[in-house]
């Protein structure tokens, strides 16, 4: 076989051919270095004595539907300039690794169409195998994400697996990518987000994110010059929530079993935008139904519309007035739930009105999560949370992401 061969086919160059050995179906390859081509793998001295060899085998590219291996006497040295005894470099496979940089490649290239399963399979090598050279190259790409060209974030938190585990991530909003992964949730999560975002000297103009205050802190101390925009659908949620604990709240304290049976079951009807309310199903009907028995109840669900029309305004001073007509209706309707309410919009009205200045919301983050637990779910779990993380950071890059 020709040295041609060797490095047409699976990358090899510099080295001779010595002969093949066919073991059990499949090819062994063993090949030499030329002693001239010797040198040391730290200074690249020519001027180097041979010490010995160790013999190390190489998985690479099959031919066909038989694998190859590629054997090799890999030489130690003795450098006459650095005086130390070291194994040679080997330019066609990494460090440490028992399989070649072609076969790495391939591999890789067979992940974006195919699970981890199916490509150990195909290729016949471990599972193991597989996810070391995916996280070894998810690792070299995402080891330190660039963030110096940041404008606009959003930050968010998800649960992953049981016993109450979560992760926050931040997401440049821009490019749609994962830039942040850290352990936990709350402030201490995005310490070393900080570190790294003030030594790349970012300059950020806005962060998306809900009302929490120990996001809302660590946002106010360390980007004192962002603006907070809290996220829309947080806050309706956070709206139906309370409508949710007041429609609980009249039906404990109703004593007519008719409107019992009228409020019973209408949690959902509750929440739901009405557009998308089904007639067929007389879902309509029944919301009508339940508000006509019960004030509050009417004044909390019509407020909770009219709380949708916010973000719809044209501009900031438009959202000022119908901002502050919205708490001053929750307030005056003299239902407890709706005040505390009111009163919560007033103490973060800022943040809610920068929507029209920097109008951007954790929404693109949202589908970020949902794609973060379908990628948790495909894999049945993680046993290496490192990997998982790794995993996150490339999810923004294609659809055949989401496997393994």
């Amino acid at each position: 076989m020709s040295t041609s061969l060797l490095y047409h086919g699976f990358g090899v160059r510099g080295y001779r051919y010595v002969r093949t050995h066919y073991v059990e179906g499949e090819v062994w390859f063993v090949i030499e270095q030329p002693r001239d081509s010797l040198c040391c793998p730290q200074c690249k001295s020519a001027e180097v004595v041979r010490r010995g060899a160790e013999w190390r085998t190489f998985r690479t590219l099959s031919l066909g539907r038989k694998r190859v291996t590629i054997t090799l006497a890999v030489a130690r040295v003795e450098c006459a300039t650095c005086e130390v005894v070291r194994q040679v470099s080997i330019p066609f496979a990494d460090p440490r690794r028992t399989y070649t940089q072609s076969f790495a490649r391939y591999a890789l290239e067979l992940s974006r169409h195919m699970t981890i399963r199916d490509v150990a399979r195909h290729l016949g090598v471990g599972w193991d195998l597989i996810k070391e050279i995916q996280k070894a190259d998810l690792q070299r790409r995402f080891k330190k994400v660039p963030l110096k060209k940041l404008r606009q974030l959003a930050i968010d938190e998800i649960s992953i697996g049981k016993h109450g585990r979560y992760l926050t991530v931040v997401l440049d909003l821009k490019s749609g990518a994962v830039v942040f992964v850290g352990d936990g949730k709350g402030s201490q999560a995005l310490e070393p987000f900080w570190q790294r975002l003030r030594r790349s000297r970012a300059k950020i103009q806005a962060v998306a994110m809900d009302m929490s205050e120990a996001y809302i802190k660590a946002v106010t101390e360390q980007l004192p010059k962002a603006q907070i925009v809290f996220d829309h659908f947080h806050i309706v949620k956070l709206f139906n929530e309370k409508l949710s604990d007041l429609r609980r709240e009249l039906y404990r304290e109703a004593t007519d079993q008719q409107h019992k049976a009228v409020l019973k079951g209408t949690r959902w009807l509750l929440l739901m935008n009405p557009e998308h309310l089904n007639s067929k199903r007389d879902e309509r009907k029944r919301l009508e139904e339940a508000l006509k028995l019960n004030a509050p109840l009417a004044t909390a669900y019509y407020l909770k519309e009219d709380l949708r029309e916010l973000w719809q305004q044209p501009d900031w001073r438009t959202g000022r007035k119908y901002l502050t007509a919205w708490c001053m209706r929750a307030t005056a309707s003299g239902i407890r739930i709706l005040q505390q309410f009111a009163r919560t919009l007033k103490r973060h009205a800022r943040g809610i009105l920068n929507y029209f200045k920097f109008p951007i919301s954790t929404g693109p983050l949202e589908g970020t999560n949902n794609k973060i637990r379908t990628l948790q779910r495909q894999a049945y779990g993680f046993r290496d949370h490192e990997f998982f993380k790794l995993k996150i950071y490339a999810l923004h890059e294609t659809r055949y992401e989401l496997v393994g």
